[in-house]
């Protein structure tokens, strides 16, 4: 694989390769590219732009690094175009101070922050009505932030192992039920290891039903077909047609929900 082999294109676009990272330049902006292998002879190139503003480029093994790049050249305007929109959605997102009057977000549904100081009470978290009361003894924002974090954690393996439950009839590749961990990810949604363990993001809880649905389909999938494929992708419709405007939207959100705790 050729290393640092610089590709001279038109202005504004500028390539160049660096082993299995790409990099090129929109205009005064070095954007960088990571390319990821698919099982696939079709010579299609798939490039993802992430919420969080990373760039994903997916090709064979027989596409060559200068196919790649000639890839990006086209779709560089739009690549350019979904970061500027990601970075308008993350600036619009204000950090969390845990303080009464603040927004919660639960299976896809607002709820008004409510903070109580007691210093009798049970220090605790409950969903009443359209709030969510979080009881301390003593206020502090670390404290808030802690208390809202496990009880996020806890519905989380609740709500995703109910709907793991309800799902994995339409996964009949699926001998038996995958394991499920929880995990805070700053970048991910899930994952599944090889051996069949899938580790979901507690923050998933605050997305609406079929956000949380697509995500649980999504891993089990990674069984029968580890990379994303085109036949990745046909299994994904196959369980789940419209897959692609529930993560649109899922994606449109995440800056929200990644937020906070």
């Amino acid at each position: 694989m050729l290393m640092n082999a610089a590709i001279d294109c038109s202005t504004p676009y500028q390539a160049a390769e660096q082993g299995e990272r790409l990099s090129f330049s929109y205009g005064d902006e070095r954007i960088d590219v990571e390319r990821v292998s698919r099982n696939t002879n079709t010579g299609r190139v798939r490039i993802l732009v992430h919420p969080d503003c990373r760039i994903e480029v997916q090709a064979g093994a027989n596409v060559s690094q200068l196919e790649v790049l000639e890839a990006l050249k086209k779709r560089a305007r739009w690549i350019y175009q979904q970061l500027r929109y990601f970075r308008s959605l993350n600036e619009h997102v204000l950090a969390p101070r845990y303080v009464s009057g603040e927004s919660c977000y639960y299976l896809g549904k607002q709820y008004l922050l409510k903070v109580t100081e007691l210093a009798t009470q049970k220090q605790q978290v409950k969903l009443l009505g359209g709030q969510l009361h979080v009881s301390v003894r003593q206020y502090a924002p670390e404290l808030v932030c802690s208390l809202l974090h496990e009880w996020y954690k806890a519905r989380a393996k609740e709500v995703f192992s109910r709907r793991l439950e309800a799902l994995l009839e339409q996964t009949l590749w699926v001998s038996e039920r995958p394991p499920i961990r929880i995990l805070t990810m700053r970048t991910q949604w899930g994952s599944c290891s090889p051996n069949g363990r899938i580790t979901l993001n507690p923050h998933l809880v605050k997305a609406p039903r079929d956000c949380i649905d697509y995500v649980i389909l999504h891993e089990p999938c990674h069984i029968a077909e580890h990379n994303h494929s085109e036949r990745f992708y046909r299994l994904m419709g196959q369980i789940m047609p419209g897959w692609e405007q529930i993560k649109e939207r899922l994606d449109g959100m995440a800056g929200v929900y990644l937020s906070g705790t």
